[in-house]
This record gives structure tokens, C-alpha cells and sequence, in this order.
């Protein structure tokens, strides 16, 4: 079987040099193009100094349409316009598109959706294994237990972060919210403050704390009459995120144009 060539976008970012690093590690995959956004330093760089490694002779550029012909799958985590103008690329081209990208809008998600009928992409607020088997083991629980068990979730990551509630939080909520069989943005509850009255019933809580160098800790609380069930994951570090896309990216290939999860990617649809 050939190598999976692989073109990566925001390559100067955590999440980038740590997918490049994965890459050159990683037997079958091969790191064809590396992008940043116009105007950023790393601009001219070589994508193996900035990751840490030896120079691999790929200078990463502000220009991914001249390179998406190369590649077999992009692996995106960049920005919400980015990712959406890479979806369209992605579709054009008929490469695999794996977007880890979060903070993205309703408006966001349906282009990206509609890019899906001509391409194969793979979306997720988490690329790790074990977030998406707490995702699949949140939706049971909820399933399980009545709404006598309110649900609230917590995150906590570094304090570069820029968007709240995480993605993978959002990811587990809706989770949450697919095992109790109900819709998930009526539900929602972000960042409680001053007086809030009770709490109603079927509501999903959220918090999120920020600061140092947290790569990301979540926890799912369900809290019913004289007990509580928690739910938690986390993160050490980054390389399990990169490792999923990676997966992500490799399933990807060959499959129909649609939207898929990282739940697709496991088979843990059925859990």
C-alpha cells in the first residue's frame, strides 16, 4: 500500500508541530505541505526546525490550494474560516479533509456539511480515543438514568485557549443530550452568573476554567438524589490528538463523501 500523503494547516500552532512531529514518526504517512495563516513568522520555515526534528524540506506557506493537490487528506486545526475555505478545497479536490478545529458556527457547520456531499470529512471537538469513548459511555449513561440526574460538565485548559466551552465539552454535552433524547442547543448552559433562579429541569450545565499549561481536563457529572456518577478524562498530552487524526485521516481514504465523527472512525456507534 502507497503512503498517505498529508498536508497539514496551522503548522506553527501546538496542535501543528505536534502533527508534524506524529508524521515522522508514523510509518505509511507522509508530510507533504505544511500552512500557516498570511503574515505569520514561521512563514519560509522548514516544518521539521519548527517541530523540534531535522529540516524535512517542506517550508511551510500561506498557501494551501497550490500544494492541496498533492496530498491524499488535510489535517486541520487552524481557524473557523480557514477550516471552512479548506472544506471547499477539500470538496473541490476530493481530498480527505479531518478537521480538529473548534469555535465553529451554525453557519460554519453547515458549509462544512454541504462540503461533505462531494468529499470525505471527518469532524471532531476531540481527535483522542478515550474522549470519544467517554463521549459513547456519556450517551449511555444518560440513556440510562432518568432526568432526576442533572448533568453538568467541566473543563479546565491552558490559558492560550481562546474559545469556551471547549470543543470537547460541547462534544460530550451533546452527547449527553443525544442519550436523553433531546435537542441539545435548548438545553445548553453557559457560564451561570449573578442570580439564576433554580436550575431547570433537563438543563446541560457547563463551566470552563483557563490557565498555565492544562492540555485539557473534562469531566461529565451526572447528579441525582443522595448520589453522583462522574465521568472524567485527562489529557497528558497532545500527541494523543494527533495520533486520532492521523487515524481519522488513514480511515478516511476510500470511503464515501459525507460528514463522519470520530465515533465512525472507532465503532463506537453502538456502544
Amino acid at each position: 500500500m502507497s503512503d498517505l500523503h498529508l498536508l497539514i494547516t496551522g503548522a506553527a500552532g501546538r496542535m501543528g508541530r505536534t502533527l508534524i512531529r506524529a508524521i515522522a514518526e508514523t510509518p505509511g504517512v507522509v508530510l507533504v505541505g505544511a500552512v500557516e495563516r498570511i503574515g505569520a513568522l514561521e512563514l519560509g520555515e522548514d516544518a521539521g526546525t519548527l517541530a523540534g526534528l531535522k529540516p524535512m524540506g517542506i517550508q511551510v506557506t500561506g498557501d494551501p490550494i497550490a500544494l492541496i493537490t498533492r496530498a491524499d487528506a488535510i489535517i486541520d486545526f487552524s481557524s473557523p474560516v480557514a477550516s471552512v475555505g479548506l472544506a471547499a478545497a477539500a470538496a473541490e479536490n476530493q481530498v480527505v479533509h479531518v478537521i480538529g478545529t473548534t469555535g465553529l458556527s451554525s453557519a460554519d457547520e453547515q458549509k462544512i456539511e454541504a462540503a461533505s456531499h462531494h468529499t470525505v470529512i471527518v469532524k471532531s471537538g476531540n481527535m483522542s480515543l478515550g474522549v470519544n469513548l467517554l463521549a459513547a459511555l456519556v450517551k449511555r449513561v444518560a440513556k440510562t438514568l432518568s432526568d432526576d440526574y442533572d448533568i453538568e460538565i467541566l473543563e479546565m485548559h491552558h490559558k492560550q485557549k481562546v474559545d469556551a466551552p471547549s470543543g470537547t465539552a460541547l462534544l460530550l454535552g451533546k452527547a449527553a443530550a443525544e442519550g436523553r433524547g433531546i435537542e441539545f442547543h435548548q438545553h445548553q448552559v453557559s457560564g451561570r452568573n449573578g442570580y439564576t433562579g433554580v436550575r431547570k429541569a433537563g438543563d446541560i450545565g457547563f463551566a470552563a476554567l483557563r490557565g498555565g499549561s492544562v492540555v485539557g481536563d473534562h469531566s461529565v457529572i451526572f447528579a441525582g438524589p443522595a448520589e453522583r456518577i462522574e465521568l472524567v478524562h485527562k489529557a497528558e498530552d497532545r500527541i494523543i490528538f494527533a495520533r486520532g487524526a492521523l487515524a481519522a485521516a488513514k480511515w478516511g481514504k476510500g470511503k464515501k463523501p459525507g460528514l463522519y465523527s470520530m465515533a465512525d472512525v472507532l465503532g463506537l456507534d453502538n456502544i
